[in-house]
């Protein structure tokens, strides 16, 4: 009996300390998250990162790390709700019944938005000194800044709002940007920054010439590679629709798709350029070889029809791309097996990525020859029955440019550390040799031949310089019912220039047009061809119309550079300042300077009598 009743008590006991125990840790949190008179604070992170910068070639900022503020609240601190949430949804572009629903159903601290714009900062502190949003703070929380905002877009990807790369190049380069603090015991660590090959102005012409495409054509997406001929540098890679990667959450992921690099298509006709330069490496035909493009390839193997738009009769191989015929290329991929064939289509690179550090590259696609059927070489050779990446066509353009010898394309110029020594420094790669020397600069010449009156690229004709060119159309495959569709095309064309010594490749791609025409030598020509007037004279290069003025080398500089005034005025126009300094020492005269630079006016005029007293004005410029 006594032992029950000492259990009983240490029941009793234990229960009762439990129960106190109990009600000291909720009165705990209930002081914490009701009663205590001051918000959580955020504790200072241990180790600050910086995230490395992002510049074009010339070093022009793309991105750059900064400093964001972060809306939070201590919800016991509102004081009205719903005044709290007008503004703050308002103000934030936020849903305002979410934005409730979430402060009336927690307690204590909340994250209201991570990372707001400047813009919504000042307004945010405007109404806050008006006496506003009581129990709403702004946190200092390091972000990523696109200063050139849509620029570059699909190329540079995004950040999210723990600071790591989540697309792009942010997203592949994150490990060089944005080192890992686990690795350091500094408490603050520094990003390298990133050189790219990119030029903004080029990039800036790109996308404005893609974007006014894509609304003239009503298409569905426009495409533009711009490339250094020499070392297969990326200048530019415009595609449309694109995105602003500071609000990157507001774009669907169609207008985030990277096409350049993501989307595979067939190229049409600009694939006769590669198969024509392959079947003369080959042995298969000579420049001088000559096709009968009677309007309709026949071929008693093949049952279906391959088609010209013309009869355009007999034709040699530069006429084949002058033209854009079907017909000839078919003829002339019967001289060569299809192993030979598509051996030289790898070594082009199609059916592999560039190996650029860009996510979400395509391969293309390129069977095997095991699983050709007997019009696979014919279709393959004008085009069809391979997808391929624009930046792919771009790429094993560099063949061409390179006496045949392929490149290895670049994205990424150089790398910096955070105190600007070279981490490292990217050239000219070359990948292999897949054409001789002269069937490189022989397939330029046929190119030019597309420029001519008749050509299928004569708008891209500029005066004063030479161009190798070749357009495409082709169909798009109708998922539905597995044949080429009736209403869509993918328009494009290609040039590479100036023919004698080429600097640069150009490649435009419009998918789907719906407005006049879907031909590329109608729709995409006339593209090239404001690329080509915009990117000549910025960089520079040469036309045979260009006056050249030579000159000596050797300037002559006047013993006396101090200027005296004799009996009369002289011309001081286009003198320096520094020049006539020396008239203050001339008593005769009262002396009145106004701007810098060199003289463009002068009162009086030249030839005037010096007299004691004469007052002269001089202007500069």
């Amino acid at each position: 009996m006594g032992m029950e009743k000492n259990i009983r008590y240490r029941f009793i006991f234990f229960s009762v300390l439990t129960l106190a125990i109990a009600i000291i840790i909720t009165w705990r949190y209930f002081s914490l998250m009701v009663l205590q008179n001051t918000p959580i604070s955020h504790a200072d992170e241990a180790v600050v990162v910086e995230r490395g910068p992002i510049l074009d070639r010339n070093g022009r900022i793309l991105a750059i790390q900064n400093q964001l503020d972060s809306v939070e609240t201590w919800i016991p601190y509102i004081e009205n709700f719903d005044e709290t949430v007008e503004l703050l949804s308002t103000t934030l572009n936020l849903d305002p019944e979410t934005l409730m629903n979430d402060l009336t159903s927690r307690r204590g601290s909340m994250w209201i938005k991570r990372k707001i714009t400047p813009t919504e900062s000042a307004a945010l502190n405007k109404l806050k000194s008006e006496g506003k949003l009581a129990g709403i703070y702004l946190r200092k929380e390091y972000g990523r800044n696109y200063p050139k905002q849509r620029l570059a877009s699909h190329l540079l990807g995004y950040t999210g709002t723990d600071n790591i790369g989540l697309d792009g190049l942010e997203y592949t380069m994150n490990d060089i940007l944005s080192p890992d603090p686990a690795l350091s015991d500094q408490n603050e660590l520094y990003g390298n920054q990133l050189f790219l090959t990119i030029d903004s102005n080029i990039e800036f012409f790109a996308e404005k010439f893609a974007a006014e495409a894509l609304t003239e054509h009503k298409a569905e997406s426009v495409m533009i590679v711009v490339m250094d001929a020499k070392n297969a540098d990326l200048l530019a890679c415009a595609s449309v629709p694109d995105f602003d990667p500071n609000t990157f959450y507001n774009f669907s992921e169609e207008q985030r798709n990277n096409r350049a690099f993501a989307m595979a298509y067939e190229p049409g006709s600009v694939m006769k350029v590669f198969s024509i330069a392959a079947f003369i490496e080959l042995g298969g035909i000579g420049v001088n070889s000559h096709f009968y493009a009677g309007g309709t390839y026949e071929n008693e193997d093949i049952p279906e029809t391959i088609g010209d738009l013309g009869i355009y009769g007999d034709l040699t191989p530069a006429g084949i791309i002058k033209y854009s015929s079907n017909v000839g290329a078919a003829y002339a991929s019967e001289t060569v097996s299809r192993d030979d064939f598509y051996q030289m289509l790898r070594a082009l690179g199609f059916g592999s990525q560039t190996q650029m550090p860009v996510p979400g590259e395509s391969s293309g696609l390129l069977r095997s020859p095991d699983e050709w059927s007997v019009r696979s070489k014919p279709t393959i050779a004008f085009g069809q029955e391979i997808l391929v990446s624009a930046v792919q066509m771009a790429t094993a353009a560099t063949v061409f440019s390179n006496d045949g010898v392929l490149l290895r394309p670049h994205i990424i110029d150089r790398i910096l550390s955070p105190d600007g020594q070279t981490i490292e420094n990217v050239g000219r790669e070359q990948v292999q040799r897949v054409f001789s020397p002269q069937t490189a600069r022989a397939m330029l010449l046929m190119m030019e031949t597309a420029t001519e009156e008749g050509g299928t690229a004569h708008r891209m004709r500029t005066e004063g310089l030479r161009i190798s060119a070749k357009t495409g159309t082709s169909q798009v495959i109708d998922p539905e019912t597995g044949t080429y569709s009736t209403e869509n095309f993918i328009a494009s064309a290609m040039a590479i220039f100036p023919t004698d010594d080429p600097q640069l490749i150009i490649y435009v791609v419009i998918q789907n047009p719906k407005g006049d025409s879907y031909y590329g030598g109608r729709i995409a020509s006339p593209i090239v061809k404001k690329l080509i007037d915009e990117t000549v004279p910025y960089l520079g290069i040469r036309r045979s119309t260009d006056k050249v003025l030579e000159h000596s080398g050797k300037i002559s500089v006047p013993k006396e550079l101090n200027l005296t005034v004799g009996e009369t005025l002289p011309d001081f126009t286009g003198m320096p300042k520094r020049r006539l300094l020396n008239l203050f020492n001339d008593d005769r005269l009262i002396i009145n300077f106004s701007g810098d630079g060199w003289v463009v006016n002068q009162s009086p005029p030249p030839g005037t009598a010096v007299k004691d007293g004469l007052e002269i004005f001089i202007e500069f410029k």
